[in-house]
């Protein structure tokens, strides 16, 4: 897994701002203008996809996908009073074997279309 986007600093957040200049200093053909551009329609396209109901895999990365959940009754841990808690879809994120593999420094399995499950 190759980034560009580098922190010696521990617990440092990397922010939208750092993955633009990792895009721009990666392809010196383009003008700042035009990486910001790509960077812009490529997180628009996984917004989009998302809102839509789709998953979306990028490989050696992870797959983003949309779970519904049910209406429930949930408890308040302060008061202890029960509240209903409305249906909604919250975003899910599972990393690939991969990205598991880097961030726990174990050699990095071969790679399958597979999805992850």
């Amino acid at each position: 897994m190759h980034s560009s986007v580098k922190s010696t600093k521990v617990g440092k957040t990397t922010t939208r701002a750092d993955l633009l200049e990792a895009v721009y200093s990666s392809s010196p053909v383009l003008s700042r203008a035009q990486a910001r551009e790509i960077f812009e329609i490529a997180l628009e396209e996984i917004s989009d996809a998302l809102v839509r109901g789709e998953s979306v895999k990028l490989r050696s990365f992870g797959l983003f996908s949309i779970r519904s959940k049910r209406e429930r009754i949930g408890r308040n841990p302060r008061t202890g009073v029960e509240v209903p808690i409305t249906p909604r879809r919250v975003l899910t994120f599972k990393p690939s074997p991969v990205l598991t593999a880097s961030l726990n420094g174990t050699p990095v399995p071969e790679e399958t279309d597979k999805e992850p499950e």
